[in-house]
C-alpha cells in the first residue's frame, strides 16, 4: 500500500467510512443511499425475506418491492395486490463505528428525552437518524410526506429502515394500487459543520418546500395560568395588558384562545379538552367573533384552539371510529377520519373560524385521536393490533397526511396552522408550525425544564426547515420562581423559534413586564438560529450560542 494511500485511510473517519460503504455519489455535492442488502416483508404475523431480481427489485409470490432513484433520493414502491401489508424492512449490512453516537428523532411531539446515545440496542430511531464520531456525522433519514411511518434501527451489523404500512391495527390492503411509500436520502457533515449544523441542513433535504409565516411568530395563550377556566372578559384584559409591552406595529403578535371556549359535552361540563362543537362558543364565551374583534383592536392577532376528531356526545355510531385501549372511554367518543362525512364536519369548523376572523388555528390531540397512544408509548407498535378505520385501503400515514391536507384546505391562506400532538413528518409543509414537544407548565418546573428545554435543543435543528418549531409556553405564574421563567423566557426569545408566554395576571409585576417588553421585541424580528452547545454530553443544554455570544443557563 502507498504512503499516502494509507495515511489517507488512517485519518478518515469511521462514521465517513460508514457513509462511503453505503452509499455512492450521484454528483460532485450528494450521494444516494445504495441498494439494500436484503428486504424482508411482513403480512399479518409472518415475516419473510424477499427475493432479489434485476438488481433493484425484491419479491415474495405477488409482493413486490421496487427501490428506484427519485431525484436525491432512492424511491420505495411496493406492491401487494392480495395480501395485507404489514411493513416492510430494508437492510444495509457493515458494521457500524464502534464509538460513534447517534440520534433519533419522535414519532410527534418530544417528551423531555431526546439525546444523543451509544447503546442502539433495541431503538427506534422515527423518521431519521444521525451518526456521529469526533471528526463526521453522516444522516440518514426518509423524506418529508412518506406514505408509511418509518423508523431506523442500528445494530453492529449494519442498519434497518422499516416502514410500517398498516392501516390502524391491521395491515393495508392496498388491491391494485402501487404505495410509494418513501423515498431514502442520506448526507455527509461537511469540513467545519458541527453536528448541531448537520442536522438543520439535513432537516431542509428532508423537507424541500416548507411552508413558513412571512414573519416571525409571538404571542401570548392562557393555557398554563387559566387551564382551561378562561372566559370573555379575562380573554380580553389579559390582551389589553400585554399588548401594551409590545413595541413592533409591524409584526403584530397573537392571542391565542385555548381550550375551554367551546361548547361543553353534557357528559363532561367545564372539560375544556373534549367538547361536543367547535363551531359554536359555549356561555362563557358566548361570541367569539366579537372577541376576535376586540383582540383586534387591542392590537393583537387572534388565535384559538381545536381538536378535530372529537366527536358530539350522541353521535351516529357509524360515524366513530373503533374502540380500542386508549379511545375507549364512551365519554369520549372518536370521528373516523377516513369517513368523509367526518371530514367535511372539520373543515366546516375552519370556514367558521374564517367567518370569524381568527388568524391562527392550533388544532390537538389528533396523533392520540387515531392511534389510542402518545408518541412516548408507541415502542412496540403504533397502535393496538387487530383493528382498522372504515376505509382499510389507505396506511395509517396516508390516513393522516388526508386529514392535515383537508384541514390546510380549508384554512386557505388566510390562517396559520400550529400542529399540536401531530406526526412531526407529516405535517412538515402542511402546517406553519408545529407544537415540537408535550407541555411545559405553569404549576410545575420541573415539568419546563424536562419538556421545553430538551424539547428546543434537540428539535431547533427543524425550525424553518420543516416548519416554524413551537417549544411551548413561559408559563409565568405565581407557582414557579421567576429567576426560573426569566431563563427560559431568555432562550425562547433569543431562539429565533417562536415565543408564546402564559402570563398570570398576578404573576406580571412591573419586573415581569420590562423583562417581556424585551422578549417580545426580539421575538418579532428575525434572528440568528440558537445552538445547543453542549448537547452532546447533556440531555438538558446550558451552553448556547444566541445571537452571536455564548450564554450559559442555570436549568436546576
Amino acid at each position: 500500500m502507498q504512503r499516502r494511500h494509507f495515511l489517507q485511510l488512517s485519518s478518515t473517519s469511521a462514521v465517513a467510512l460508514l457513509l462511503s460503504r453505503l452509499t455512492y455519489a450521484t454528483s460532485a455535492q450528494t450521494t444516494a443511499m445504495g441498494l439494500p442488502a436484503e428486504v424482508w416483508a411482513q403480512s399479518g404475523d409472518e415475516w419473510f425475506k424477499l427475493t432479489g431480481t434485476n438488481g433493484a427489485k425484491f419479491s415474495h409470490k405477488d409482493i413486490e418491492v421496487v427501490v428506484k432513484a427519485n431525484g436525491n433520493a432512492k424511491g420505495i414502491y411496493v406492491t401487494s395486490p392480495t395480501q395485507q401489508l404489514n411493513a416492510v424492512r430494508l437492510k444495509w449490512a457493515h458494521n457500524m463505528p464502534a464509538k460513534a453516537m447517534y440520534l433519533g428523532d419522535h414519532w410527534e411531539r418530544s417528551y423531555g428525552d431526546l439525546q444523543w446515545k451509544t447503546n442502539t440496542t433495541g431503538v427506534k430511531n422515527p423518521w431519521y437518524v444521525l451518526i456521529s464520531d469526533t471528526k463526521q456525522t453522516a444522516c440518514f433519514g426518509v423524506k418529508t410526506g412518506a406514505n408509511t411511518i418509518c423508523w431506523w434501527g442500528l445494530s453492529d451489523k449494519g442498519l434497518e429502515l422499516t416502514l410500517d404500512t398498516h392501516s390502524g391495527g391491521n395491515g393495508v390492503l392496498l388491491g391494485n394500487r402501487t404505495l410509494h411509500a418513501a423515498d431514502v436520502i442520506t448526507m455527509q457533515s461537511k469540513p467545519g459543520e458541527s453536528p448541531f449544523q448537520v442536522d438543520h441542513r439535513f432537516c431542509g433535504l428532508m423537507c424541500e418546500k416548507p411552508r413558513l409565516p412571512k414573519q416571525p411568530i409571538y404571542g401570548i395563550n392562557d393555557w398554563y395560568f387559566a387551564y382551561g377556566n378562561n372566559n370573555f372578559d379575562l380573554i380580553k384584559n389579559t390582551t389589553a395588558t400585554m399588548s401594551e409591552l409590545v413595541t413592533d406595529t409591524n409584526n403584530k403578535p397573537f392571542s391565542v384562545i385555548d381550550a375551554g371556549w367551546a361548547t361543553y359535552s353534557p357528559y363532561l361540563p367545564g372539560d375544556g379538552g373534549w367538547n361536543d362543537d367547535f363551531s359554536k362558543p359555549n356561555d362563557k364565551f358566548k361570541d367569539m367573533h366579537l372577541l376576535g374583534d376586540e383582540i383586534k383592536k387591542l392590537g393583537m392577532r387572534s388565535g384559538l384552539w381545536m381538536r378535530p376528531l372529537c366527536a358530539r356526545h350522541d353521535e351516529k355510531a357509524g360515524l366513530l371510529a373503533p374502540k380500542i385501549p386508549g379511545r375507549d372511554d364512551p365519554k369520549n367518543p372518536v370521528l373516523d377520519p377516513t369517513i368523509p362525512e367526518n371530514i367535511e364536519r372539520i373543515k366546516h369548523n375552519f370556514e367558521v373560524y374564517k367567518q370569524w376572523g381568527y388568524e391562527m388555528v392550533k388544532h390537538d390531540f389528533s396523533t392520540y385521536d387515531i392511534t389510542g397512544r402518545w408518541g412516548f408509548d408507541m415502542k412496540d407498535s403504533i397502535t393496538a393490533p387487530g383493528w382498522n378505520f372504515n376505509d382499510r385501503t389507505k396506511t395509517t400515514a396516508e390516513i393522516i397526511l388526508d386529514l392535515y391536507r383537508n384541514i390546510r384546505e380549508a384554512a386557505g391562506d388566510g390562517i396559520y396552522i400550529i400542529g399540536c400532538n401531530t406526526m412531526s413528518h407529516l405535517s412538515a409543509g402542511i402546517f406553519e408550525m408545529c407544537r415540537i414537544g408535550d407541555d411545559t407548565s405553569g404549576n410545575e418546573w420541573e415539568r419546563t425544564r424536562k419538556m421545553g428545554i430538551n424539547t428546543l435543543a434537540f428539535r431547533l435543528p427543524q425550525h424553518n426547515r420543516f416548519y416554524a418549531v413551537d417549544g411551548d409556553c413561559v408559563g409565568l405564574t405565581t407557582k414557579i420562581a421567576w429567576g426560573r421563567n426569566k431563563q427560559w423566557l431568555d432562550l425562547l426569545a433569543q431562539s429565533g423559534a417562536p415565543l408564546f408566554i402564559s402570563a398570570q395576571p398576578e404573576a406580571t409585576g412591573e419586573a415581569q413586564k420590562a423583562a417581556i417588553k424585551t422578549a417580545f421585541a426580539q421575538a418579532a424580528k428575525v434572528q440568528p438560529l440558537a445552538e445547543p452547545l453542549d448537547w452532546m454530553e447533556n440531555i438538558q443544554p446550558k451552553k448556547w450560542r444566541m445571537n452571536g455570544k455564548i450564554v450559559e443557563f442555570d436549568w436546576a
